[in-house]
Parts: structure tokens; C-alpha cells; sequence
């Protein structure tokens, strides 16, 4: 079930990049819930209309991690952008019965990252 969970992960990122609506509706589920540092546990309808218009904007994706264990997906990717803008993030993507049903992104870093090797961007967050 592994590497079919993977693949079907691929279809839903290439979805995406070939910004194919019907494609990336096929594999998500309607008990669909979606997070990031933006959204909290969403549904389908609600990722659909704040989400999918980033579609537009992608003109690459680079998978660099990708990792199966059972229902999850880990994945590791960049992405590149009509402005020449790239950026890093990765996800926990769960599935059920072939479809996925969760979905928690971790923004990354832009490429290049803000601070210098070895070195850090101070943060007035504590």
C-alpha cells in the first residue's frame, strides 16, 4: 500500500504543476482536512478556494524527500515560481482507502535561505 500511497501523492503535486483540477479533485477526499501555519484542519471546499489558485503561480516542483510509512506520506519538495522565486516546504499526508484525507505543510526556507551558512536570521519572536 506503500508505494501506492506514494504515487498517489505524485499525482496530487503534479496536479498542480500541469494545474489539472479534475486530477487533484480525484485523489482527495471529500472528509478532506487541510493545515498549515495559515489554515487549521480546513475542508475540501474551503482548501479548493484558498488553495488551488497557487496552482497558477508554479512552474516547477522537485521532490527531495519522500518517505512511506503506512497511511502517511512524508514529502520534502521545492518549488519554483513565475516570479523566479524559490521555496522548500514539506508535508504529512495521510490516506485512506487510495485517497488522501489529511494534509499538515511545514513552510520552509526560500532558496537561498535568508542566513548565511552556519549563521541564523534573528527573529523578534520568542
Amino acid at each position: 500500500m506503500t508505494r501506492s500511497n506514494v504515487a498517489v501523492v505524485q499525482k496530487y503535486f503534479q496536479a498542480y504543476t500541469d494545474k489539472d483540477r479534475a486530477a487533484i479533485e480525484a485523489v482527495v477526499d471529500e472528509a478532506f482536512r487541510f493545515s498549515s501555519p495559515r489554515d487549521n484542519r480546513i475542508d475540501r471546499a474551503t482548501y479548493f478556494r484558498r488553495c488551488w489558485k497557487v496552482s497558477e503561480a508554479i512552474v516547477g516542483r522537485k521532490t527531495v524527500h519522500v518517505l512511506a510509512d503506512d497511511d502517511c506520506v512524508f514529502i520534502t519538495y521545492e518549488l519554483a515560481f513565475t516570479s523566479g522565486r524559490t521555496s522548500r516546504n514539506t508535508e504529512i499526508i495521510t490516506l485512506r482507502n487510495g485517497k488522501i484525507v489529511d494534509v499538515e505543510v511545514y513552510f520552509g526556507w526560500s532558496i537561498p535561505h535568508e542566513a548565511p551558512e552556519g549563521g541564523f536570521v534573528e527573529s523578534a519572536r520568542a
